[in-house]
């Protein structure tokens, strides 16, 4: 899984401060994901590869809730737009996701007033578990607002649940143990892992233990960890300690795994289900 995951999640990040990759029109999909610190947008081509990524930080979702509805259709269709001129195409359809245990049309009525027809809508930890190809295990996967958890067994999703926990939460830790302005605190998440991790550790365990909470009662072998507050250092260490029994997996640029699964989501067919 590694030797397929990592290339696309590396040049998801290569992507981001270089432009598109150079590609034909043709297989491409666009997925869209609306997260509580940032909007990506991702363009995959038929092997999956990303050809095209936007990222803008922006504060337009809380808990799930689109509170800025404007501030979140116009970064949007920004996005698209840079993407459409990057690439060459025009995208009439995009894949977009929503927090288990929310109301997917809160997501839905963003990208149709942005302008595009929603070709697919999946909670954010079944698009995980779907790209993984998982058989038997549990993603968790930590927004800025949320820790999502979606238990898989057979290669299907049987159970997900959310909880309002996430990466805002350790900035706020931050905010108020240094005594410093919120943006200054998301800056110092992102530049000084390995320094703040002590201050934040706490965090991190109430995720541990609300993943805990949903996973009784299903019987998992393994955690697959996503979202970009997995990357500061520590994270994987600490969920590998508190689930000894499982094998905890860490993808390379975890704040990609969510977009390049919804924009490389395909449906199960009718015939398998």
């Amino acid at each position: 899984m590694d030797l397929w995951l990592s290339p696309r999640l590396d040049r998801a990040a290569a992507l981001l401060g270089a432009g598109a990759a150079a590609v034909g029109g043709d297989g491409l999909r666009l997925g869209i994901d609306l997260g509580t610190s940032d909007v990506v947008s991702m363009v995959v081509d038929a092997e999956d590869q990303p050809v095209g990524v936007q990222l803008q930080w922006a504060d337009v979702v809380r808990d799930g809730i689109v509170w800025d509805y404007f501030g979140a259709v116009n970064i949007v269709r920004r996005q698209v737009e840079a993407l459409e001129q990057q690439l060459g195409v025009r995208f009439a359809k995009a894949h977009t996701s929503f927090p288990p245990g929310t109301d997917p049309r809160i997501s839905v009525n963003v990208i149709e007033a942005a302008g595009l027809e929603v070709a697919e809508v999946i909670d954010e930890p079944s698009a995980v578990a779907r790209l993984l190809a998982i058989e038997a295990g549990a993603v968790v996967d930590i927004g800025g607002g949320t820790t999502g958890i979606a238990v898989v067994k057979g290669g299907r999703v049987v159970y997900s649940g959310d909880e309002p926990t996430g990466g805002h939460h350790v900035s706020l830790t931050l905010a108020g143990g240094h005594n410093i302005p919120l943006e200054e605190a998301e800056q110092l998440k992102i530049e000084r892992g390995h320094e703040i991790w002590p201050s934040v550790q706490a965090v991190f365990e109430k995720m541990a233990d609300i993943v805990r909470q949903h996973l009784a009662g299903h019987a998992v072998d393994s955690l697959y960890l996503s979202g970009g507050s997995c990357a500061l250092p520590g994270v994987r260490e600490l969920f590998a300690s508190e689930f000894p029994q499982l094998q905890v997996f860490l993808p390379s640029q975890p704040l990609f795994l969510t977009p390049l699964s919804i924009a490389a989501y395909r449906p199960v067919p009718e015939s398998a289900t």
